[in-house]
């Protein structure tokens, strides 16, 4: 008791109050201070901004599981055919047509597209050895590659933002852009969920993927589901390529890392699971932005996808949220 007496006196008799050594008169704590506000401010920017990027490798991994579901093969042309959607998007808008209105008509367009390379190409695959329906994926990747390039030309093309270029929004933490892709990039995975989830002809197009022979019997036409499916899986590619195009410019190996980190999230998700190709997407989205930032640097930041890629496949090849298969040889 005398000990807390004497070291209460002791603290009112100092000219300084006790509670000083709290605040930030300090030069040196002043500054630690700013410090860890700036470095709290970095990592939230690059968490919002890679939930941006993330939402546009959300819509290509769905794409790829969409694919993926009906033919049981990776569609190595997804990138191309999004960058060929895209430059047909971009030869509206210049000959005159409104931003959306040419956003419409490229994803119909792109529709279209995704439904005839089904019916022409993969059709006749559809009973063909697994490296051959993989040799036609990797010529449908090259010809379009070349086809963008011919018809488009190899230069570096600038794709207008329909959300404009204004000041940065949230706090400094988002551009206009960004914000305005995701809340597109939400509204189409919202409206591809309630599509597959309340409505006839989305739950034809799940049953056809997941078991076509029962699908068969209940009398669903399941070469038209799993063409509509290419059509849809295209249409989606289309409106990835259209946000992506603003920010890393549009040409013909545009798609190329955006279709790797996508891949990424659709392994980290589970390949055969489309809600978790979604969710794959942002965490890839969010782990690239904070790796570049902190660990590996921006330059090899594309390596972050490949150690992914190769983390799921050694540890849980079926993904997070993926179904895991046993067949019997």
């Amino acid at each position: 008791m005398c000990y807390a007496r004497s070291a209460v006196l002791l603290l009112l008799s100092v000219s300084v109050p006790p509670w000083s050594i709290f605040t930030t008169d300090d030069p040196v704590r002043r500054t630690a201070n700013q410090d860890e506000v700036t470095m709290i401010a970095g990592v939230l920017h690059q968490i919002i901004s890679g939930i941006a990027t993330g939402g546009i490798y959300a819509s290509v991994a769905l794409a790829l599981v969409m694919i993926y579901q009906a033919t049981h093969h990776i569609n190595f042309a997804q990138g191309e055919m999004a960058t060929f959607s895209t430059y047909i998007a971009l030869t509206l808008i210049n000959a005159g047509l409104p931003y959306w209105v040419a956003f419409l008509a490229t994803v119909a367009i792109s529709f279209v597209i995704g439904v005839a390379i089904e019916r022409i190409l993969m059709r006749p695959m559809t009973n063909a050895p697994v490296l051959a329906s993989v040799g036609v994926f990797i010529g449908l990747l090259l010809i379009i590659n070349s086809l963008s390039g011919w018809l488009f030309d190899y230069t570096i093309k600038q794709f207008p933002s329909p959300f404009g270029s204004g000041k940065p929004m949230l706090g400094g933490f988002v551009s206009a852009h960004e914000l305005g892709s995701t809340a597109v990039t939400l509204i189409v995975l919202s409206t591809v969920y309630l599509f597959f989830r309340h409505t006839s002809l989305g739950l034809a197009m799940r049953a056809a993927a997941f078991n076509p022979v029962s699908a068969r019997l209940v009398g669903i036409r399941v070469g038209w589901m799993l063409a509509l499916g290419w059509g849809l899986a295209a249409a989606i590619g289309a409106i990835a390529g259209m946000m992506v195009a603003p920010i890393v410019f549009l040409d013909p190996n545009m798609m190329a890392g955006i279709l790797l980190y996508a891949f990424a999230g659709a392994l980290l998700g589970g390949i055969d699971s489309p809600l978790g190709a979604v969710l794959g997407g942002f965490a890839v989205g969010v782990i690239e932005n904070l790796a570049g930032a902190y660990v590996v640097g921006t330059e090899l930041k594309l390596t972050v996808a490949l150690i992914i890629i190769v983390c799921v496949l050694v540890i849980k090849p079926s993904g997070l949220m993926g179904r895991t298969v046993q067949s019997r040889v």
